[in-house]
This record gives structure tokens, C-alpha cells and sequence, in this order.
């Protein structure tokens, strides 16, 4: 199993989930959260001065997924979150040593 980190911007945030909802990946925990990447930040100019907003709202969603099913929800994240900009997010994925699904104590796959 993998677990998926993906932090995407929040207008993306609405096809995303369509998207992935659609293939049947409906399990998944969102948080609104601020960040900035390599841009550091906007610089926005109001009458004669700049002003600098450095931590942008984005959206992070994390999904837990059978390793079989890792490609197809990467590429669905990808192609749907992408604008070609400055900003799109970043995707981390991380192995998954154990899940338990604390109402029944099902362990494993079919935890999730």
C-alpha cells in the first residue's frame, strides 16, 4: 500500500476529486493548508507599493491506495491538476507498513 500526498491548488481541488471519484477512489482525508514552493510567494502592487503574500492557500489531499492502483491515481492527479504554471503542487508518495481500520480491526487492504 502507498500513501498519497498531493498538495494541489484549491481551484483544482473540485475536478480533482471528481476525477478521482469517477475510478472509484472515494477515501480520502483533504486539509486546507498554506504554502509556497520555489516561487516564494506572489508580490502584488497596490497604488505605489508592493506587497508580499508568502504562504499561498493550496488544498492537500491524502489518499491511502493498493499499490496496483498507485499509476492510475498519480496520473489522474497530474493530468487533472495541471495548468502548466507556476504553483501546480507537488505529489508525495510513501509505503504504507500497516492500516487498521479501528471499528472492526480489519488490517490490510481490507482496512481501506
Amino acid at each position: 500500500m502507498q500513501k498519497i500526498e498531493a498538495i494541489i491548488r484549491e481551484d483544482n481541488f473540485n475536478p480533482i476529486k471528481i476525477a478521482l471519484e469517477e475510478k472509484g477512489f472515494i477515501s480520502m482525508t483533504v486539509s486546507d493548508v498554506m504554502g509556497r514552493g520555489k516561487q516564494k510567494g506572489i508580490a502584488l502592487k497596490w497604488r505605489a507599493a508592493e506587497h508580499r503574500i508568502e504562504f499561498l492557500p493550496k488544498k492537500k489531499i491524502e489518499l491511502v491506495v493498493e499499490d496496483n492502483d498507485l499509476q492510475t491515481v498519480l496520473d489522474i492527479i497530474c493530468k487533472t491538476g495541471k495548468t502548466g504554471n507556476i504553483g501546480d503542487g507537488k505529489i508525495f508518495v510513501m509505503p504504507i507498513a500497516e492500516v487498521i481500520r479501528i471499528r472492526t480491526g480489519d488490517k490490510g487492504t481490507e482496512a481501506l
